[in-house]
């Protein structure tokens, strides 16, 4: 059972977010509201925040003060590739650098329709390897998103792995969008339940990334992909989200090629629940088993 709390966020923003639809959504208008809530929302005490310009792209340093010299989170925020970016995610990722001692870096990729496929994959390699030339070793790194930016951290990895260059040591994922054709049986068996996101949007926010005979490359939809040779991960997905499914099959994937992969399905949980951290428990409870991952990863 979900916390008092978790049922009281899941309904007032269901109620917000239910009030969308993304056949006639005005993306420059999301893009400023959601700039400007996350203005409002504070970061995790004792992490600093630092901006910076990498690979000709915004981007922010979240540093911890207790941390492990030369290890680094690189995180690719959600937002469906089409919103999101260092206001919307710092709160969340300040939490997670703290809880892992990890210093963070948070880039602002390009974003759709202006920038589609594989604008975000070209820029999410080339800040990787900004980062490896600043002396930080490729096994050091974490590389992580929540939803689509959960899809660029693996669609990176994949990137990273063809081009035959070294990988990052392991990967984090919080309901990742692996799916953009949207084939995932929760689609429909958690429709129901899910507080947020209707199928039927799904291919709309598709097309704004992709072309349609593109959803099912390995980089848009990594479902489709051959795993093999990725590092191991850590999947954190909600039993109450369409989304499932990606998380699964995906995992499915992993194991199947002797990957180590550790997936849990959080019961009646949303749509990176881990944002609400300092507002419900399920969200801080997340975040300390991530700092575990991450922390274990470099031993």
């Amino acid at each position: 059972m979900s916390s008092i709390r978790a049922k009281l966020v899941r309904s007032m923003s269901s109620a917000i977010l239910r009030r969308y639809d993304a056949a006639t959504l005005d993306i420059g208008r999301i893009r400023r509201q959601t700039a400007w809530l996350g203005k409002l929302q504070l970061t995790a005490f004792g992490v600093t925040v630092d901006r910076d310009e990498i690979n000709a792209l915004h981007a922010e340093w979240l540093t911890p003060k207790t941390r492990s010299d030369g290890k680094l989170l690189l995180y690719l925020h959600g937002g469906g590739y089409i919103v999101g970016g260092c206001d919307m995610h710092r709160h969340m990722v300040s939490h997670i650098a703290r809880a892992g001692q990890i210093q963070a870096l948070v880039p602002e990729y390009r974003l759709a329709p202006e920038h589609r496929f594989p604008a975000a994959v070209d820029d999410a390699v080339g800040v990787f390897h900004s980062v490896l030339k600043m002396g930080i070793n490729a096994h050091d790194i974490v590389i992580a998103g929540d939803s689509a930016g959960g899809g660029l951290a693996v669609a990176t990895l994949l990137a990273l792995r063809d081009a035959g260059e070294a990988m990052p040591g392991a990967a984090v994922l919080l309901s990742p969008f692996l799916d953009a054709t949207g084939s995932g049986d929760s689609m429909r068996t958690r429709a129901d339940v899910d507080p947020w996101f209707n199928a039927n949007d799904l291919p709309v926010i598709a097309a704004h990334y992709c072309e349609p005979h593109q959803k099912r490359f390995p980089l848009v939809s990594p479902v489709f992909a051959d795993v093999e040779g990725l590092p191991p991960m850590l999947i954190q997905v909600g039993d109450h989200e369409i989304l499932l499914s990606d998380s699964k099959r995906f995992a499915d994937l992993l194991v199947a090629a002797g990957i180590d992969v550790d997936l849990t399905v959080w019961p009646e949980m949303y749509h990176v629940f881990q944002m609400f951290v300092g507002k419900i428990p399920e969200a801080r409870q997340a975040i300390d088993r991530i700092g575990d991952y991450i922390r274990s990863s470099f031993n």
